[in-house]
This record gives structure tokens, C-alpha cells and sequence, in this order.
């Protein structure tokens, strides 16, 4: 899976091709270098074998020559521990599933151009191609006797010219295109861009190949993961089916599909998302994940239960005040397994029938190649047993199998090549008191390599993006590359993360940024008083909700050397009015629509502060990105030239959002960010 090819890059020119050495005792050969990022694999997606004792996991590695993540299946046998390949090469095969009887593996790929959906006998290893349709299929799922899978998939649809009386062309005539017709409130997305016209809906197909049947109609999406019933009469589903869907980001309802007429039946109707419903066949009840909308910027989701006609809800977790975001049913229908986040962690829990929480498991890990996110996967194996993703601050992830006693036996190793001789970065936690109410406040530092503590080091403080997400002490690529040039590395927890509870997380409710900044200085004087930190060489940066808390940092202290202002929002009213979620933020994020709350929103927009600004200051943004426009990064790069700031503006190429999901653009960002920090370093003391 490796590829040793070299890059050279580009990054503020010949800057950044002779980056001067940062820290004279460092040895280049044996720690991080940017083109590393091209040789990371991490494992994703593990599907236990009805079995018990074989897991397919998707093997991700870094693309050199397709600038991308490679997906590939291997399977570990938990009985003999052997490793191997079943579906590997230049193409992508992802989103395995087993069939009930075990025999035969449902798959994606793009193998012969359109991401189509195959089926593979594991006794012969002869395979199938099922469908052979022109869009993308996703959230396969085997019918109970294996004779059916079903799954989801956008079917475009016309939509005729609103101007009627065009001209005719004349032949051979170089006109412009037609105009773009728009008339949805949600007409764009961050990753994909401007929507096509259609919708995604839910299909079947026999699983030794045929036409695939629509079971779902209407100007409405069907996205969710497939539930069958036990006699493989029916499925479920979550979706947004309301006529005015577009107008309620939030709900999300569960129905029921009878595949032999297509009749719809709706099983939830609460104020609020319900969705991932799973059926413990054992017991005749659905669980699913959902809360009631309260209009609050963070809410948790919870585990619900009920019976499968809907009747009956009882949400099993409400004594865990914690984000769950997945959840599986035991192999004996007494409870179910749930991820959760818990102080920058994720972990697997478990609830019984009766709601009694069971924390901690496994930690999960490992996922969040970027920046250190919490991140995570699981699978039931058996009774009692788990297979994991788990990760740690040096490594991405690998599987791990965690048996009743919660032992951990590492499944697979796949980075022990490329970091195993490495001088990586070591990660410490420290918890600061907020000077606001006296709240702990929990972050980590990363020491660059041979750390010596009698010497003074420059620190950078890496911001969250979000607000609501959380870091832990978790892998970041970005993290280490910044350690191995010499600096030490601090990220935090300020209010307004999840993890910590609800409260904790809506203390920024309408009130966002404001005292996150307090907490986040707080960390930054906890780590100056441990007098390794050079105080006269301190540094700033985030993404997305930490490009915000960065600009709006540098509003209010000259304290910093530099900041990189990472794909911010610099001004709220205009970032309501060209955002992608619009419909959402303006309804959750805000006391009212921009127009109605300008004074709110401009006393919390970073631009109200920047003719306090002195600090040289390059934004970065992703030209792609619908999340936080382009016109958020140019309000701020054009008010700080007008004022004569330092300061430098990087548009990187083919980038959304995730700045992170191509490996060149990765380096990019931390390159730029590191080479920008060093232009305005002082001499080390």
C-alpha cells in the first residue's frame, strides 16, 4: 500500500523548499517530514463475520498519484491473527457486508468506472456486478435471506428552462452557456457544490444482479442507513418527508417501506431528528438515536427505544449527558453498544433495556488525520467482544479486538513502517482554571522532538473549529508536523466543546465568541508559567470556528507573533446570507435573521475588531469551500490591507471545507502555516 515517490513543493515559494532547520538538534532523517503525509494508512469501517471470528476493515492509504485516499478490504482472521488482502489495487472497494449466511461479501466499486455495487462467493472468490446504474450507490444492506440488498441512490431529475423564448442558435455560433435557473433554498453544499436537480431514494436489487426496483417517491432525500424487517417484508429508514423540509434542518423522521406495494408508513413524528433505526429482532423494538429540539446551538443525541409500530419510546440514556453518535445492538438483544464522547475522547459504552450505562469499554481513535479530533469506529464480534479503531497521539488507527475483560489485542500495525524508527512528538495534558468562573479548563501540548526542558521553545495555539466538536489526546498530522520544526504545540478545550456535558457546550449559546477567548488565554498562560515556552515567541492559528477564535484573538491582544486565520467567519450577518447551511445557522446559531439581529451579530463578528489588529496576520481558505465562503477570507485579508497589517492571503486549490481530504492540500496548510510563523520567529533562546 506504501508509495516512497517524493514530492516537492512549492509553499511561499522558494521558502518553503529551504525551510532553515528550526531546532539544530533535530535529525530531518528520523522525524516528520512533509512528504510522510503521502505514506500514512490508517483502518476504517469494521464489519464482523456472522461468525464471530473474522472482521473486513477498509485499509485507507494516502494516493501519491491520484492526490486521494485509496480504499482497499483486508480481513483479519481473530482466530489465527493472519492479515490479508480480499479486494485490493489502484481501485477503490469499500462499504463491505457480509451476507446473513456469511458466504458472500456486498461491496462498492469503482472498478469499472461508476461506483457500482458487487458481490463476491469468499468460497471462490468469483465475483458479481449487481448493478448497473449511472449514479452512485450507498447504504447497502442484505436482505434477511440474502436474496435482496438494498440501497440508496440519487436519481437526477430534468428540469426545463425558466425562459422560454431563447433565441435560437445559429449554427456554429460560440454562445455562452445557459443560464443557471435556481429556486431551493438549499441549493448548494461544502464538498459538492451547486445541487443537482433530484433526489436520493431507497432500492432493491437481487443480489445475484437484476433492475433495481424504487421503493421510496417524492421531492424528498433518503439518505439514512437500511433496516430490514425479520420476514424481509419491509424496510426502515429515517428521512425529512415534511413539505417544507428545506425550512427544518433538524427534523428527521423514521418510516417504514413495504417493498411489495411501496407503501410508506411513518413510525415517528417527534420535534426533533430521529434517526439510525436498528431492529432487535429478539425482541420486536427499534432503537435509534434522537432528542427533542430545544433550539439550542449543541444538543446531544440519545439512545430511544420503542416498540416497532412506534409505540412506546423510553430514551435509555438520558443519565449520560454526553454526544452519541453510533450505536449497535448486543448479539443477545439485551442492550446495545453506543460511541460517545467523554473529555476529548471517544469511547464505547453500553445501556441495557432498562437504561443502566456502562462507560468506557474502548477508547476509540485514530480517524481524524488533521487535526486532533475526537474520532473513532466499532463493531460487535460475539459476546462481549468488540473490534475497534483505536489510535493514540503518535499513531493513526489500527483494529483492535477488546474482549469482556476489556484486554486489548492490537489486530494490525499498519504505520509501524513508516514512524516506527521516527522521533515522533510526545503529547502532555494540562488542565487550567478559567479566570471567567473558575471552570477546569483541559488542553494538551506536544513537545517537539528531543525536547530539552532548559531551553525556551516558541509555541503555536492550535484552535477547534466548530465551535461544537472537540480535541483530545488524539493523532493529528498537522500536530506533528508542527512539533518537528521545533515548536511546541497546545490545543484546548475551551466552553462551547462537547464532551463535557450540554450545559457546558451552550455556554456560548448566542454568545459565540466571547469567554472561549478568556479560557483559551488562560491555557496559553498555564503554559508560559512552565518556562519552556518563549514568551516573546508565541503563535496562533485555527480552522473554521478556530479561524474565528484566532481573528478574534488577534482583535483583542498584540500578544502573538503572527496567526494563520484558517476558513473563518469574519462577519456573521454576511456569512448567514452565503453560507451553505444557511437555513440552519440563521435558525440555531442566532437570536434572529441577520436583518434582525445586526447589532447581536456585529458585536460578535471578528471585523468589528479589526482596526485593533497589529499582528501580521495570512488567512487560508479552501477556494471550494460553500461552509465559510472565500468572501469571508477576502472582508478580512482587504480590511487589514486597508489598514497596512502585515498580512498575506493563500486560496488553496480543489478544496472544500476539509482542507484535509486531499494529502497535497494537508501539506499545504501546515506548510504554509508553519513557513508564515517562521518568517516572524524571533532567534531561539
Amino acid at each position: 500500500m506504501k508509495n516512497n515517490n517524493k514530492l516537492s513543493l512549492t509553499l511561499l515559494g522558494a521558502q518553503m523548499l529551504a525551510l532553515p532547520a528550526l531546532a539544530s538538534d533535530i535529525n530531518t532523517d528520523k522525524t516528520w517530514q512533509y512528504e510522510d503525509v503521502f505514506n500514512i494508512e490508517y483502518a476504517a469501517a469494521p464489519q464482523v463475520h456472522p461468525d464471530g471470528y473474522k472482521v473486513i476493515y477498509e485499509r485507507r492509504a494516502m494516493d501519491i498519484m491520484a492526490d486521494s485516499t485509496r480504499i482497499n478490504l483486508w480481513e483479519v482472521d481473530l482466530k489465527t491473527n493472519t492479515h490479508q488482502p480480499v479486494l485490493s489495487g489502484k481501485n477503490q472497494f469499500r462499504s463491505a457486508k457480509y451476507s446473513p449466511d456469511g458466504k458472500r461479501l456486498a461491496y462498492i466499486t469503482n472498478a469499472e468506472g461508476d461506483n457500482q455495487l458487487y458481490v463476491r462467493w469468499l468460497g471462490s472468490g468469483q465475483t458479481a456486478r449487481v448493478t448497473n446504474v449511472h449514479q452512485s450507490v450507498g447504504n447497502i444492506s442484505w436482505s434477511p435471506d440474502g436474496k435482496w440488498i438494498a440501497f440508496t441512490m440519487f436519481k437526477p431529475e430534468s428540469k426545463s428552462s425558466f425562459f422560454k423564448e431563447m433565441p435560437k442558435k445559429p449554427k456554429g455560433a460560440q454562445w455562452a452557456d445557459n443560464a443557471t435557473y435556481i429556486d431551493e433554498m438549499v441549493y448548494k453544499r461544502d464538498g459538492s457544490g451547486f445541487v443537482k436537480p433530484g433526489y436520493h431514494h431507497v432500492y432493491v436489487v437481487p443480489s445475484e444482479g437484476g433492475t433495481p426496483r424504487q421503493l421510496t417517491q417524492g421531492a424528498f432525500h433518503h439518505r439514512s442507513s437500511l433496516t430490514w424487517s425479520e420476514d424481509g417484508k419491509s424496510l426502515y429508514f429515517n428521512a425529512n418527508r415534511h413539505d417544507d423540509w428545506q425550512n427544518k434542518p433538524r427534523q428527521s423522521d423514521i418510516y417504514q417501506v413495504n417493498i411489495a406495494d411501496r407503501e410508506i408508513t411513518q413510525i415517528t413524528d417527534e420535534n426533533g431528528p430521529e434517526y439510525g433505526p436498528k431492529i432487535n429482532h429478539q425482541r420486536d423494538k427499534i432503537a435509534y438515536l434522537g432528542y427533542e429540539n430545544k433550539h439550542l446551538s449543541s444538543q446531544n443525541f440519545d439512545i430511544y427505544m420503542m416498540d416497532l409500530d412506534g409505540k412506546n419510546p423510553v430514551n435509555l440514556t438520558a443519565s449520560l449527558d454526553r454526544p452519541i453518535s453510533s450505536h449497535q445492538w448486543d448479539k443477545k438483544g439485551r442492550g446495545l453498544y453506543f460511541s460517545y464522547d467523554d473529555h476529548g475522547q471517544k469511547y464505547v459504552g453500553h445501556v441495557t433495556l432498562k437504561g443502566k450505562v456502562t462507560e468506557k469499554l474502548a477508547k476509540l481513535g485514530g480517524q481524524s488525520l488533521g487535526r486532533p479530533y475526537t474520532s473513532g469506529q466499532f463493531a460487535v464480534a460475539g459476546s462481549n467482544r468488540l473490534v475497534v479503531t483505536t489510535g493514540d497521539t503518535e499513531r493513526p488507527a489500527d483494529l483492535a479486538l477488546v474482549d469482556k475483560r476489556q484486554k486489548v489485542t492490537q489486530l494490525t500495525d499498519l504505520n509501524a513502517d513508516l514512524l516506527g524508527h521516527k522521533n515522533i512528538a510526545k503529547v502532555e495534558p494540562i488542565t487550567v482554571k478559567s479566570s471567567v468562573d473558575g471552570r477546569d479548563i483541559q488542553a494538551w501540548y506536544a513537545l517537539p522532538p528531543n525536547f530539552d526542558a532548559t531551553k525556551k521553545y516558541p509555541m503555536i495555539l492550535e484552535i477547534h473549529g466548530g465551535p461544537h466538536t472537540a480535541y483530545g489526546p488524539n493523532y493529528s498530522t498537522e500536530v506533528q508536523l508542527m512539533a518537528s520544526k521545533g515548536y511546541v504545540v497546545v490545543w484546548a478545550n475551551p466552553r462551547g466543546s462537547t464532551s463535557y456535558g450540554q450545559e457546558f457546550a451552550n455556554l456560548i449559546h448566542h454568545d459565540y465568541p466571547s469567554k472561549d477567548y478568556n479560557d483559551l488565554i488562560d491555557v496559553v498562560d498555564g503554559m508560559v508559567a512552565k518556562k519552556f515556552v518563549d514568551e516573546d515567541n508565541l503563535f496562533v492559528t485555527g480552522g473554521s470556528g478556530g479561524g474565528v477564535l484566532t481573528a478574534w484573538i488577534i482583535g483583542n491582544t498584540d500578544r502573538f507573533k503572527a496567526a494563520v486565520v484558517a476558513k473563518p467567519v469574519i462577519n456573521w450577518i454576511s456569512f448567514a446570507l452565503t453560507a451553505d447551511a444557511y437555513n440552519y445557522y440563521a435558525k440555531y446559531w442566532m437570536p434572529g435573521m441577520p436583518w434582525e439581529a445586526t447589532e447581536h451579530l456585529w458585536k460578535h463578528s471578528p471585523l468589528s475588531l479589526v482596526g485593533n489588529v497589529k499582528t501580521p496576520t495570512m488567512l487560508l481558505t479552501g477556494e471550494n469551500d460553500h461552509r465559510t465562503p472565500m468572501s469571508e477570507t477576502e472582508q478580512y485579508y482587504q480590511a487589514l490591507q486597508l489598514r497596512n497589517v502585515e498580512t498575506a492571503m493563500v486560496r488553496i486549490p480543489k478544496a472544500g471545507h476539509g482542507i484535509a481530504a486531499r494529502p497535497s492540500n494537508l501539506i499545504q496548510k501546515v506548510g504554509h502555516i508553519v513557513a508564515w510563523f517562521e518568517k516572524y520567529r524571533k532567534a531561539d533562546k
